[in-house]
């Protein structure tokens, strides 16, 4: 749920907050629940109803993002020699979910949920309330913009 909030807002802190206002929503508002599947999906919803909620506030509008913290790898960052591989493979995370953000914001959700949270995409339809084929044609069309924004080097 965090990383769906971080890949609404750009922020760990902003994607902090998101999450505890969705769990205190669950929290407000006690329901049941068919499945667990069922829950995760609610929260997921709850989750990006509230980014969109935070986006369009006059707030956040106002508010100049500091960067997340004013450290750089010592390693050389073109090459990654010297640095540990987990440290490459988050820099290459890093780049990805930038490209990620940088998608238009009906294929946020649906990348969201296909590759980091393993949806087919026919759960993913029925979730959004979309058409299977609409859900694969934006799956397509965002591997494309991903492909593109990253060299053609993955996506």
């Amino acid at each position: 749920m965090w990383r769906l909030c971080f890949s609404y807002l750009g922020s760990s802190a902003d994607a902090e907050d998101a999450t505890q206002a969705t769990f205190m929503r669950l929290i407000d508002h006690p329901r049941s629940f068919e499945s667990e599947e069922h829950e995760r999906a609610w929260l997921l919803r709850v989750a990006a109803n509230i980014c969109k909620d935070v986006l369009k506030s006059a707030a956040h509008t106002r508010v100049v993002a500091m960067p997340e913290d004013g450290l750089e790898p010592a390693a050389d960052t073109q090459t990654g020699v010297g640095a540990d591989p987990a440290e490459v493979v988050a820099k290459d995370d890093d780049e990805v979910l930038r490209a990620v953000l940088a998608l238009p914001e009906r294929y946020k959700d649906i990348v969201y949920l296909h590759y980091y949270e393993g949806w087919k995409t026919d759960d993913i339809a029925r979730h959004l309330g979309a058409p299977p084929s609409t859900v694969r044609n934006r799956l397509r069309d965002a591997r494309g913009l991903l492909r593109a924004a990253l060299g053609g080097e993955r996506a």
